[in-house]
């Protein structure tokens, strides 16, 4: 029995097209939304090395993923530029036939000291995150880890090494709500597509609240008064962003709207942890351990067989049962162990 070519689906058949790859559960910032110092503080206990996958390990399942339909890779983390010799992975994963689209998602701290190197090794693109233009916002949500001038510095490296770049901004009602004209203008003269995503209650520690939620509809009010926008039709099916060009230009901008208008019914998005663990959703309470299995010597058929099981029961549809129901009361994966 082959899977070479075949393309799985789950219980509302959505197909397997996306993995997030997290490399790491450690990062540089703490981001109040994601890990405030509060919890991720000195003597917190981060996965030891020897729990990590190693890009071998990583090699082997992103072959058995792409056989199931998977054609776009994200390197994510935590903050995956801390894992070390990241370039090599990427020269391993451009290697698998079927990778269609290559991506790194990061806060770019310390993107300029790399980015030569992983666009040679291979990598299409590159996301941001970015969430103020503002030193002293910036500062107050990542936990005063790096200064706007550092990440815009990792852009501009980036941008020069000829990766493509976008940008992603977290947005906060009261926190940085103020800065979304000042990222837009910034973005649109640079041509570099910048995306706001709504406030969302990712892991159990971020003190999520609907009244803290910039909504879509919001935002588009705020950018559309002095910069126009022009609607794009989706680019592929799955694609979360509803996308926008500023009007007689080609730069884009989109907005991530899981909480006002969930894209769960097109979700076609596995994660998997640094250490091993598969998750079908960004809000899931539980994954499924592949490195058991991976370590124990399981042959590729078998592995196949117990990825496709695992993706063929997936019913996650939690932005969408969130919005009919309050959100129920349940411990969630963090957001910094699989990626976002």
């Amino acid at each position: 029995m082959s899977h070479a070519g075949s393309s799985i689906v789950d219980r509302h058949q959505r197909p397997l097209r996306d993995l997030r790859l997290s490399v790491t559960d450690r990062c540089n910032f703490r981001c109040r939304y994601c890990m405030p110092e509060e919890i991720f503080g000195p003597d917190y206990t981060f996965l030891p090395r020897q729990e990590l996958l190693t890009f071998e390990e990583m090699e082997r399942l992103v072959r058995l993923f792409v056989q199931l339909g998977v054609k776009k890779v994200r390197i994510t983390g935590g903050e995956p530029l801390l894992r070390r010799d990241l370039p090599l992975l990427v020269r391993k994963i451009r290697r698998v036939k079927g990778v269609k689209d290559l991506a790194l998602t990061t806060n770019a701290f310390l993107l300029d000291r790399y980015a030569v190197a992983l666009q040679k090794a291979g990598l299409d693109r590159i996301n941001v995150s970015l969430d103020a233009l503002d030193d002293e916002v910036f500062a107050n949500m990542n936990g005063g880890r790096s200064s706007v001038e550092k990440v815009l510095s990792g852009i501009d490296a980036a941008t020069r090494a000829g990766l493509a770049v976008k940008v992603n901004m977290v947005v906060q009602k009261g926190v940085n709500d103020h800065q979304i004209l000042p990222m837009a203008r910034y973005f649109y003269k640079k041509g570099i597509p910048l995306r706001f995503i709504e406030f969302m209650d990712v892991g159990n520690h971020n003190g999520w609240n609907t009244d803290q939620v910039v909504s879509k509809q919001e935002i588009l009010h705020i950018l559309q008064e002095e910069l126009p926008l022009e609607p794009l039709e989706p680019g592929y099916f799955g694609e979360v962003a509803t996308r926008y060009r500023y009007r007689d230009t080609q730069t884009e901008v989109g907005i991530i709207s899981s909480v006002t208008d969930s894209f769960c019914g097109s979700c076609t998005r596995a994660r998997l942890s640094a250490d091993g663990k598969l998750y079908t959703c960004l809000f899931a309470s539980a994954g499924a351990d592949l490195r058991g299995p991976l370590r124990a010597g399981e042959e590729d058929e078998q592995l196949l067989q117990r990825i496709s099981g695992i993706w063929g029961k997936r019913a996650d549809r939690y932005s969408d049962e969130r919005a009919h129901n309050s959100p129920r009361s349940r411990q969630k994966v963090e957001m910094s162990y699989i990626g976002g």
